[in-house]
């Protein structure tokens, strides 16, 4: 069965030329030896022409293409001062067009900042967009309310969490992509011609094989082109007008959420931890203006949070070990909205419609059950007691939803529900919040299990461990998959629901790593540099997405929840809820008209109020208010067609028809460039440096929390006291903890941390200078408290012990003991002897020790060594590469000029 491999996008690099008529976008490769051009008409004042030859080009061509049309749109023939076509912009992809009152708009990427690498693929962040207008100001017909919807347009910031990859699916989990390589494609690949002809058109030069004329099969890799999740997609409204037209290469789909990653080292083996959160572009909104589900049963803030932990090591989706979990948060899946025109912290409550068969919540968990499968398990933190009825509106409402789906579903599959008072507990001084939520994260993913594409270790089985037997999940061939997702839901999907996830990843990463062979018990302590770096990876997540939703960053944190927060850190936590009160009552509604336009959730036209006319986007979101349903959901049978006959497996992973219809599945060469990620990655035919190749922008790496003295454990899964990590636990550090946290010999200097460079002094400097002078060792000396009366020159003395004592463990003043001496002058005389081997014929070893001698020189040892034997061709071939290198080239043999004419034919005839 031939491998499959996900196609690389062939335009990675764009330029856009411009003349009186048109536009040209010139695309291109990564390596630039295979370019498109579009053609963009600037003479239609408010529609789209857009003409995509489908011809590649090689770089000559374009050349000529390009010379040609400067030519020929020169205003008088052979003027060589005013171009005829000139160059606009230089970009990265295409967010898409849109167009308001006037006509057309083209957004590209024209900064983008590499952020993640999984198996060498890389992920991207938008870094900076350009939007131009299309049409000639010639034909151009203004409109006095353009300008306004530009900026409302723009008041997405396209440079502020927006996600991209050239040859990863970032709609997708990297269950679903891995899943998708191991499908039997060959039983669908005879119902694509079109891409079997396409291999056959390609020219003799790109499908080059080495083996063909040697009468070896050709090497077949089926090219996998998947249809993205368009729920988790944010430019799919503004590229849908030319999807049908252009060629595939030219869509880039964009997420938005968040993605960090961070490096853990387990005795110098790099481990990659990465995060990333995918927001749905459906019912998507600010706080207080978008709560519940709307009518398709999308809930407002829904955000996909998927772990991924890689062994860095391997860079090959079939060759390295890879392992994801995924979670989900999104609002109670009701419908109930909170009025903000009572200017109040906590408005009210309150259910819109009354849906005694759920039939919304039905919509969502078979929106789930088709990309999870089962079980559904449903964490529910809001309140259960209050002196006035608040969050438990909604408790009343979801359990008896939960309990009337669950009598039509098999008991196998039902959906589980957790209801836990989260800020009950937190008050209460004799319960621990993250033990109870440690309890309930590791029935969750035994229940669930993860995903992994190995088999289990042999020691696995040698040593057995309880809690890995009993995980759930279903186990293929191949290894695992996870079967079934946590959903977690307060009030707001915000501060608590962070920290209920964080823990669920937590007891999740345990298993990854013992999967993965990285630590003997799937069982991870607080206090580790693992599990603080994971905690921080966790609490950027957290505050990106409050910061989209919510306004603000996160008020409460792990540490509230664990009481070692600082006593700094409530004033920080009134201050983020003032600023969440203020972006909810001034700035949200701005927002969520920009969300609206961005998303084309709203189109602007002539006939329609304009966006700031309407009182409510209520209709907007809500489409059985604006037409009368086809047809209505049976209230019992509310799962779709075929989701129960593969459960626990996810419907959208399954080998269908369905499924594979939205995968286009092309035969290459092994090496052919649309699916090599390792030139890709490495660009082999250029010259480049490191700090281009690996230019990950890491949120985090183990090496800043590791210890900063030899005689401790450098592993990550040791537990540590505050003051002996490079991070302080409580977000601070004061002189003295900068000086015990100097580094020494044993570990190179990280980066400064934000702590430590807020806490620099003079002390702090003197130190530098003092480490960088050093030869042999980096050290601190640390201050004793000595008398008045020493002198300093005392205080020096003992320093230095100190600092002898420290690296090596033992008092060096002290003279050894005579036992010791003995053992060293034995030692020094087996080292004198090791140096004069006698060989002689009367001794054979083999009857003595058994042992065959290596070396086959007849004198060796480490002062003499005879050089080996070199023939007189051998010196030939030398010196003719040391000739050809000065420029003085032999003449060609015979065989020389019959090699070289076998490579051309073989080459281009």
């Amino acid at each position: 069965m031939p491998q499959s491999a996900a196609i690389i996008s062939g335009l990675q690099r764009m330029v856009l030329y411009e003349t009186r008529a048109r536009y040209f976008l010139v695309g291109s490769n990564q390596a630039q030896t295979k370019h498109r051009v579009l053609k963009i008409d600037r003479t239609e004042p408010k529609d789209l022409v857009i003409i995509d030859d489908k011809h590649v080009y090689n770089q000559q061509e374009v050349r000529e293409l390009l010379g040609r049309l400067d030519l020929g749109n020169r205003t008088k023939i052979g003027q060589k001062g005013s171009s005829g076509l000139s160059r606009a912009v230089s970009a990265f992809g295409i967010v898409g067009f849109v167009r308001f009152l006037e006509g057309y708009y083209i957004v590209l990427i024209t900064k983008r900042r590499k952020m993640a690498d999984i198996g060498g693929h890389s992920i991207y962040k938008i870094e900076d967009t350009t939007m131009i207008y299309i049409p000639n100001d010639s034909v151009r017909v203004t409109h006095p309310d353009e300008a306004r919807y530009v900026r409302i347009f723009q008041n997405v910031d396209l440079s502020s969490n927006f996600y991209f990859s050239y040859s990863y699916d970032l709609s997708h989990s990297l269950q679903h992509n891995l899943t998708l390589l191991q499908r039997p494609f060959e039983l669908w690949s005879s119902a694509a011609p079109s891409a079997e002809e396409e291999v056959h058109t390609q020219s003799k030069q790109d499908s080059f094989d080495i083996f063909e004329d040697e009468g070896l099969p050709t090497q077949v890799v089926y090219g996998l082109q998947n249809e993205p999740y368009y729920k988790y997609v944010w430019n799919g409204k503004l590229l849908e007008r030319v999807k049908d037209i252009v060629h595939h290469d030219w869509l880039m789909y964009i997420i938005h959420g968040f993605c960090g990653q961070s490096k853990l080292l387990i005795y110098g083996r790099p481990v990659y931890i990465t995060l990333i959160a995918r927001r749905s572009s459906k019912f998507a909104g600010t706080r207080f203006l978008k709560r519940g589900a709307n009518c398709e049963g999308d809930v407002a803030n829904e955000v996909e949070t998927e772990q991924i932990v890689h062994d860095a090591s391997v860079m090959s989706f079939t060759a390295g070990s890879y392992s994801s979990y995924v979670q989900v948060r999104g609002s109670v899946p009701l419908y109930w909205s909170q009025d903000i025109s009572t200017m109040m912290p906590k408005p009210p409550i309150r259910l819109d419609q009354a849906d005694p068969y759920a039939h919304v919540a039905a919509l969502h968990f078979d929106q789930m059950l088709q990309r999870f499968g089962s079980p559904i398990i449903i964490l529910n933190l809001v309140k259960k007691r209050e002196k006035r009825k608040h969050e438990k509106i909604l408790s009343e409402e979801l359990y008896p939803a939960v309990i009337n789906l669950n009598q039509f579903l098999p008991p196998d599959h039902c959906i589980d529900y957790i209801a836990w008072d989260m800020a009950r507990y937190t008050k209460s001084k004799l319960c621990n919040v993250l033990d109870r939520l440690s309890m309930i994260a590791e029935n969750v993913v035994k229940r669930t299990g993860f995903f992994i594409n190995r088999s289990d270790f042999y020691s696995h089985t040698l040593r057995p461990d309880d809690r890995w037997g009993d995980l759930g999940g279903h186990i293929t061939s191949s290894g695992r998959v996870q079967t079934g997702v946590l959903r977690t839901n307060c009030v707001d999907c915000l501060d608590r629901t962070n920290t209920a996830q964080f823990m669920v990843g937590k007891c999740a990463l345990a298993y990854q790593l013992y999967a993965l062979g990285m630590i003997d018990k799937p069982k991870l302590q607080f206090d580790t540099d693992c599990v603080r770096l994971f905690e921080e990876l966790y609490e950027d997540h957290g505050d990106t997405l409050s910061l989209q939703y919510g306004g603000s960053q996160l008020v409460h944190r792990v540490k509230t929840y664990r009481k070692i927060a600082p006593w700094t850190q409530h004033s920080k936590d009134i201050m983020q809820t003032l600023s969440r009160y203020y972006s909810n009552a001034f700035s949200d509604a701005d927002r969520q008209d920009a969300i609206n336009l961005f998303l084309q959730v709203y189109q602007p036209s002539e006939s329609k109020p304009h966006l700031w006319e309407l009182p409510t986007d209520f209709y907007l979101h809500q489409r059985n208010t604006m037409a009368l349903p086809q047809d209505r959901r049976c209230y019992t049978l509310w799962w779709s067609d075929g989701i129960l006959s593969y459960l626990p497996v996810p419907y959208d992973e399954v080998t269908c028809e369905e499924n594979m219809k939205k995968v286009e599945v092309k035969r290459v060469n092994r090496f052919d460039e649309s699916i090599d990620i390792y030139t890709e990655f490495f660009k082999p035919y250029e010259l480049t440096s490191f700090d281009d190749t690996f230019c990950i922008a890491m949120t985090n790496s183990a090496r800043e929390f590791m210890p900063k003295t030899v005689g401790v454990d450098p592993s990550p899964f040791t537990v540590r006291k505050p003051e002996e990590t490079g991070k302080s636990v409580l977000g601070k550090s004061s002189k003295e903890e900068t000086l015990l946290q100097r580094k020494t010999a044993a570990s190179a200097p990280p980066p400064p941390s934000e702590e430590a460079i807020s806490s620099t002094s003079e002390d702090d400097s003197e130190d530098d200078r003092d480490d960088d002078g050093s030869v042999s060792q980096r050290s601190t000396p640390i201050k004793l408290l000595t008398e008045s009366g020493e002198s300093s020159h005392m205080q020096e003395d003992v320093q230095q012990l100190q600092t002898v004592k420290e690296p090596y463990g033992l008092d060096l003043a002290e003279f050894p003991a005579e036992d010791d001496l003995l053992i060293y002058k034995r030692f020094a005389r087996l080292g004198e002897s090791q140096h004069r081997v006698e060989r002689t014929e009367h001794i054979n070893l083999a009857n003595i020790i058994c042992l065959e001698p290596v070396s086959s020189f007849p004198e060796d040892s480490i002062y003499g060594v005879s050089p080996p034997q070199v023939d007189r061709h051998s010196r030939d071939v030398f010196e003719s590469h040391v000739m050809m290198g000065q420029g003085q080239l032999r003449v060609l043999c015979r065989e020389d000029v019959l090699m070289y004419r076998e490579y051309v034919k073989n080459r281009y005839m």
